[in-house]
């Protein structure tokens, strides 16, 4: 994301948590307050709410250096009510804020396709439009801040679910003997058809569970669904189904897999493998 900010001809001044991540073109801050100091924009993409705060308002933090007209835009995938939290202590400096979390995966964020869910005022999302241009191809506001949050967690249950689906269909396909790319084809030809079987499913078929999304990173997004259900007093059953799925994937040691290799604790309960040819 940063890189095609760079590329788009803007100033870029980055700060990683993980030391020695270089963005070309880009200058290097020794701290959060630091990479904010003078800008117009701060944008932030970490892994949690914990990390979010910590960068605005820890030591050395964002905090510091806000400033009357500064736009705050966290693309992360964080808790709904801490985000508007977050953003009323930073509106009391005088700062703006915007949520802005995305989809697209790595392969998006590369090539500059994200498609972002946005909350906050729209007149500060339309001084953003260039910055969104850079790294995406579409936004869709979702209302006040706080709301793109919603937003993604309402889509990441729906990937969650949607593959806990799929896996658990070709897991029984494949124990009864029907082939897998068949039953993909059939899926493809038919209602059941969805994004998230069409780009899994080849992943799945060639045992590649190289991380495009992080089981653990999924797990703390359906943590924070639940999270946001119990305080809005609504019941998830099948959500909260799933999480236990990815309670004990991550304890067979898949958190660093990608989300797709919760099928591998089906087939081990089944014991069988999906393939290419039915087992």
């Amino acid at each position: 994301m940063a890189t095609n900010l760079v590329k788009a001809g803007h100033e870029v001044t980055v700060w990683n948590r993980t030391p020695g991540k270089l963005v070309e073109g880009a200058g290097v801050a020794p701290n959060p307050a630091a990479a904010a100091q003078g800008a117009d924009v701060v944008w932030m993409c970490v892994a949690d709410t914990a990390a979010v705060e910590k960068i605005l308002f820890g030591p050395e933090g964002v905090e510091q250096s806000l400033a009357e007209g500064m736009i705050i835009a966290d693309s992360s995938t964080i808790s709904p009510s801490a985000t508007v939290k977050f953003a009323e202590r930073v509106r009391s400096k005088g700062s703006d804020y915007v949520d802005a979390p995305m989809t697209g995966s790595k392969i998006g964020a590369a090539n500059g396709s994200l498609i972002f869910m946005v909350g906050g005022d729209p007149a500060t999302i339309d001084k953003l439009g260039p910055l969104f241009a850079a790294m995406g191809k579409k936004i869709f506001r979702m209302g006040e801040i706080g709301k793109g949050q919603a937003t993604k967690l309402a889509m990441n249950l729906q990937i969650a679910m949607i593959f806990e689906g799929f896996a658990e269909a070709l897991t029984l396909a494949t124990k009864l003997g029907v082939d897998s790319k068949q039953l993909i084809a059939l899926i493809e030809a038919t209602m059941v058809k969805s994004g998230v079987v069409e780009y899994k499913a080849p992943f799945v078929l060639q045992r590649d569970f190289t991380p495009n999304f992080p089981l653990r990173l999924m797990h703390k997004d359906i943590l924070l669904a639940l999270e946001a259900a119990k305080e809005a007093r609504v019941k998830l059953p099948g959500l909260e189904t799933v999480e236990e799925v990815y309670e004990m994937a991550t304890e067979d040691g898949h958190r660093d897999l990608d989300y797709a290799a919760t099928l591998s604790l089906l087939e081990k309960w089944a014991g069988v493998q999906v393939k290419g040819e039915a087992a």
